[in-house]
C-alpha cells in the first residue's frame, strides 16, 4: 500500500512537472529566430503559401492561444505535422523512439553490469595494480566523449578488422520481423526469428558500447568509492572477526548497500543516453529519436521539438521513480516516506 501511495503521489507531481516543461519548451521553440512557416515551405515559395501555413499553425495568434491549441491536440496524442518529414509527429515518435530506447537499454546493461563488476574488483583489490588499472580506465572513460569511442570502434572493428557491422539496425538482406514493440531484438524473439535476433544484437554491440563507456566508467568509480568507504565500517570488521570469508562479505553484506549511489547515477545516465545519443546515431546511421530531435532543432520543426523533449521528460520522470523504488528495496532502512526524492 505504501508503494502504491508513493507511486501515485509521484505521478501526480510529475503531471505538474510535465505541464511546466511543456510551457517552457513551447515558449522557447516559438521565440527562436526564424520563421518556421517559411523554413517549412522553402525560400522560393510564394508569400501566400507561407501565410496559409502560418494560419494553419496559428502562428498569427498570441502565444498563449498557440499554446492552448497545441496542448489541446497534444493531450489527444496529436503533436501536429512535422515540417521536415511531412508526417504526423506522433508517427515519427513511434518509428524513431524504439530504436533509441533499444540502443540505450543495451548501453544501460553494459553500464550497469560492467561498471559494477569493475568497481567491485577495484574495491576488493584496493591500491593494487588491478585497482590502479581500473581507475585509469575509468578516468579515460569519463573524460572521453561517446562519439570519440564511436569513431574509434567504427574505424578499428568495423573498417580495419571488418569484424562488426557499422550501419543500421539489421543487415540489408534480412527482413524486419512484425512490429510489436518496435525493438527489433524483442520483436524477432517474439516471432521466433533467431537469425534476425542475432543479427540485431550484432549491430547493437558497437553503438551501445560507445554510448556506455562514459557511464560504465562513472559507475565503476562510484561503486569502487562506496565499497571502499563501507569496507571501513564497524559491521564489516565484526563480520571479519567472526571468520566469514571475504567473498561472502563482499557479495552478501557489502555489495547491496554500496549499490545505492550507483543505481541512482545509473538511472540518470540511462535517461541521459536517450538524449545524448545523436552523434553516435549519426556515426552508425541509427534511425533514433535523438538524431530526429537534433534535425528538428536545426530546421526549427516546432511540433517535433516540443514532442521529443516532452517524451524525454517523461522518460526521466519514469526512471527517477523506478530508481527510488529500487533503492528502497536495496536498503530496508530507506522507506518510501512522504517527501522522499522530492
Amino acid at each position: 500500500m505504501k508503494l502504491i501511495t508513493f507511486i501515485t503521489r509521484r505521478i501526480i507531481h510529475s503531471v505538474f512537472v510535465l505541464f511546466g516543461l511543456s510551457i517552457v519548451i513551447f515558449v522557447i521553440s516559438r521565440v527562436m529566430p526564424g520563421d518556421p512557416a517559411r523554413m517549412a515551405v522553402g525560400a522560393r515559395a510564394p508569400q501566400w503559401v507561407v501565410d496559409n501555413l502560418r494560419e494553419q499553425m496559428h502562428l498569427n495568434e498570441p502565444l498563449y492561444v498557440q499554446y492552448y491549441y497545441w496542448l489541446r491536440d497534444a493531450l489527444h496524442g496529436d503533436f501536429g505535422i512535422s515540417l521536415v518529414t511531412r508526417r504526423q509527429v506522433a508517427d515519427d515518435i513511434k518509428e524513431f523512439f524504439p530504436a533509441t530506447f533499444e540502443l540505450a537499454l543495451f548501453a544501460g546493461v553494459i553500464m550497469g553490469g560492467a561498471g559494477i563488476f569493475l568497481g567491485t574488483v577495484s574495491a576488493r583489490h584496493k591500491d593494487k595494480w588491478i585497482d590502479n588499472f581500473v581507475r585509469v580506465i575509468s578516468y579515460l572513460g569519463v573524460v572521453t566523449p561517446a562519439f570519440v569511442f564511436a569513431i574509434l570502434f567504427l574505424l578499428l572493428f568495423g573498417m580495419t578488422l571488418n569484424w562488426m557491422p557499422t550501419m543500421g539496425r539489421i543487415s540489408a538482406g534480412l527482413s524486419r520481423p512484425p512490429v510489436v514493440t518496435g525493438l527489433i531484438t524483442v520483436d524477432a524473439l517474439l516471432a521466433g526469428d533467431f537469425a534476425t535476433l542475432l543479427d540485431a544484437l550484432w549491430h547493437l554491440i558497437l553503438p551501445a558500447l560507445a554510448l556506455a563507456m562514459g557511464g560504465m566508467a562513472q559507475e565503476a568509480r562510484i561503486t569502487r568509492s562506496t565499497m571502499s568507504d563501507n569496507l571501513t565500517k564497524d559491521y564489516i570488521a565484526s563480520e571479519r572477526s567472526l571468520g566469514i570469508p571475504e567473498k561472502v562479505i563482499m557479495r552478501k553484506f557489502l555489495l547491496k548497500p554500496s549499490l545505492i549511489p550507483t543505481v541512482s547515477i545509473l538511472g540518470l545516465d540511462f535517461a541521459a543516453t536517450l538524449s545524448n545519443a545523436f552523434l553516435v546515431e549519426l556515426i552508425f546511421n541509427w534511425p533514433g529519436i535523438s538524431r530526429y530531435g537534433i534535425n528538428a532543432m536545426l530546421r526549427k520543426d516546432l511540433n517535433a521539438i516540443a514532442a521529443v523533449i516532452l517524451i524525454l521528460g517523461v522518460v526521466f520522470i519514469v526512471v527517477n521513480i523506478l530508481v527510488d523504488i529500487v533503492v528502497a528495496q536495496l536498503d530496508p532502512r530507506i522507506r518510501l516516506a512522504p517527501g522522499r526524492g522530492e
